[in-house]
């Protein structure tokens, strides 16, 4: 049921790179949101066209989807794990990543011919 997307304008890095970054992702929004790893998805898109404060440098999108409610303190505590990690990874200074995390509800989100509500 988590689900973290990212997006960004650099070229696509080697397979192996983007592996280990989103086994990585997978594992801290596991233990970030309490749930089991065994639910969460990870998704990677590059070569994506995209501006941020009016330049066309390396810039990174992220989204951050779960069941249930993310409180202030667990969104600030992501937010500073996955820029890390995504600048040790591909190199995107953290100023130039925006995270939107969203709230799901559990009949809003199907899996396994059913929903979770």
């Amino acid at each position: 049921m988590p689900l973290i997307k990212l997006q960004t304008s650099v070229s696509t890095p080697q397979k192996s790179e983007v592996e280990a970054l989103l086994k990585n992702l997978s594992s801290k929004l596991a233990q970030h949101t309490g749930k089991p790893e065994s639910y969460v998805m990870t998704m990677f898109e590059s070569d994506i066209p995209m501006t941020f404060a009016g330049t066309l440098e390396p810039v990174c999108y992220v989204e951050v989807k779960s069941i249930g409610s993310m409180n202030p303190d667990q969104t600030e505590a992501m937010s500073g794990d996955f820029c890390h990690q995504i600048k040790q990874a591909i190199g995107i200074e953290k100023n130039r990543i925006y995270i939107e995390f969203a709230d799901a509800k559990a009949s809003m989100w199907g899996w396994n011919g059913s929903t979770f509500g």
